[in-house]
């Protein structure tokens, strides 16, 4: 009973995002008193199941590049020949932090020109720093007694990587990929500025046009997946954290 009472809201909030997606034109009603001058409540200019796909599509790109990158990086400075590349890696890794993603998306415009690729390096550079930071803490955390079991069994420095260390690193390295979801999917609006087809194309208009309940309907949209897929993200964390059957703090 418990269990339903929790999962009941986000079922809802499933329900609810999806019937907008799809028979968006139903909620108008209630998106018109945002209105000015009989403007239009519901984006027409193009579908925002579209948007919403191809939304999640740059963030999706975007996420898994920076995963595979930042847990390389990770696993190459907790080796004993790497250990001496932690600076850089560190230094790597915050450039996305350092700048502002509109910043870094003037950058790559001239190099790459308009459209999907500048949102993708933004959005990858972004995401690296919780991954990383994440993969790192899991790596150099190992319970001791563990890892000497495993020496113990003839495992090779590999076999210890594949077999032990990834699979009890893989909650807290779930936590970071996490973060760099929730942070690319309020990042990856700004793309629209430069011709990425994302929600931020609704925002946009709406601020070009004065038209609240484009930027209503666009930010609820983005608020909508941020919320649902932490969810997700936090109920996989814990059932890894059960399958390992290791439980520490992320």
């Amino acid at each position: 009973m418990k269990r339903l009472a929790l999962l009941l809201p986000r079922i809802l909030a499933f329900g609810l995002l999806l019937a907008f997606l799809l028979v968006p034109e139903r909620f108008a009603p209630l998106l018109a008193p945002l209105t000015q001058n009989n403007a239009p409540a519901i984006y027409a200019q193009g579908s925002l199941l579209q948007l919403t796909f191809l939304h999640l599509q740059i963030v999706a790109i975007a996420t898994f590049a920076a995963t595979v990158v930042a847990v390389l990086l990770a696993i190459l400075v907790t080796r004993p020949g790497g250990r001496e590349f932690l600076p850089l890696s560190r230094s790597l890794v915050n450039i996305g932090q350092t700048f502002p993603p509109v910043a870094v998306l003037a950058l790559a415009v001239p190099a790459v020109g308009f459209g999907e690729a500048p949102t993708l390096i933004a959005l990858f550079l972004y995401g690296l720093l919780p991954i990383f930071e994440n993969s790192l803490t899991a790596l150099t955390s190992m319970p001791p007694a563990i890892m000497e079991a495993a020496r113990g069994s003839g495992m090779t420095n590999f076999q210890r990587l594949l077999r032990v260390e990834l699979p009890l690193a893989f909650p807290i390295i779930l936590a970071g990929i996490r973060l760099s979801v929730i942070i690319s999917l309020a990042t990856a609006t700004i793309g629209s500025t430069v011709a990425a087809r994302t929600l931020g194309e609704v925002i946009i208009a709406g601020l070009l046009s004065n038209n609240l309940a484009y930027i209503v309907q666009g930010g609820l949209i983005v608020a909508l997946l941020a919320v649902l897929l932490a969810d997700g993200f936090s109920a996989l964390e814990k059932w890894s954290l059960r399958r390992t059957g290791f439980a520490r703090g992320a």
